[in-house]
């Protein structure tokens, strides 16, 4: 009898691991009570719902419909390229880390730049991407924490922030991106990484700058493209904190438009000018924020 029962106990055990394996079990670490078993195919036929990948808008091609975005078909976003409404997309990166980020310069389309880091350590870097050939030129230092700004109206220089003179505060730079060799400090700042550079003024003479204590609390600044010299545009004022997100130079180079909740609830869409400092605002009938803005595609960019 003993044998007979060794016998149907080796038939079983298979079964029974089979059985385990179709069923998702809890990590060693919990303690699950009634709670039944959830079969594996539930999982396997729920998945899609939350396995997906989105699509997000880089950089406009400086005078082609075409367009750089952000996707995944692996583990992390890379960049592809989409060369007409519709179009299918071209992968153009395929590194193990994700690419945070992509700009075509405003008046060459033989290259863009883009950021990443290595390994999820966010010390990111900035990379020419040569079209024609595929080269890929590392930029910045490899070791420090860099944030890509915009282009000048040129199209011959960027100015970044980086961390590169003391590791932790974000210092403004100036780069010709086919000549980095020659790149220089623009302004030498405090404050961590509070600093980011947002737009240039039509004639390229100055730059503007967001300084950001907090979600609730930033400020405007003006830098002289040639000596650095800051002036604030948005000086702080009273003792309740104002926040400002996306600046813009208005085409005329006469005022900026941005997003501020300066005496509201919401972020509202408004215009301050420059000669007098007088802030109008264009967007005090919308109860929500105005979470983006922009101008559109230049003329030239809409022939094809």
């Amino acid at each position: 009898m003993r044998r007979h029962f060794l016998l149907l106990l080796s038939i079983f055990t298979p079964l029974l691991l089979i059985s385990q394996t179709r069923d998702i079990l809890p990590g060693e670490n919990l303690v699950v009570e009634g709670v039944p078993p959830i079969p594996a195919a539930i999982a396997e036929s729920a998945q899609r719902y939350g396995d997906f990948r989105g699509a997000n808008f880089l950089s406009w091609h400086p005078n082609r419909l075409e367009m750089l975005i952000s996707t995944r078909f692996a583990d992390v976003p890379q960049v592809h390229w989409v060369k007409g409404p519709g179009g299918a997309r071209t992968q153009m990166t395929f590194f193990p880390d994700r690419v945070t980020g992509a700009s075509f310069n405003r008046n060459n389309p033989d290259y863009f730049l883009f950021t990443k880091d290595i390994g999820g350590g966010e010390w990111y870097q900035i990379h020419r991407f040569d079209v024609k050939s595929g080269d890929i030129t590392l930029l910045t230092d490899g070791k420090s924490r860099n944030r890509l700004g915009p282009w000048s109206n040129a199209g011959d220089r960027i100015v970044y922030g980086s961390t590169k003179r003391n590791g932790k505060d974000i210092d403004l730079y100036l780069m010709d991106p086919l000549k980095p060799q020659g790149e220089r400090m623009l302004a030498q700042l405090e404050h961590g990484d509070a600093w980011a550079a947002l737009d240039w003024s039509p004639d390229d003479k100055n730059i503007l700058a967001l300084e950001e204590y907090s979600i609730n609390e930033s400020y405007l600044w003006l830098f002289d493209a040639s000596s650095g010299q800051k002036t604030a545009l948005t000086p702080k004022s009273g003792t309740t904190p104002v926040s400002y997100s996306l600046a813009l130079f208005s085409k005329d180079g006469k005022g900026v438009y941005t997003t501020t909740d300066k005496e509201n609830e919401f972020l509202r869409l408004a215009y301050i000018e420059l000669a007098t400092g007088k802030m109008t605002f264009l967007t005090s009938d919308l109860p929500w924020n105005v979470q983006s803005f922009t101008f559109p595609m230049t003329e030239r960019a809409l022939r094809s």
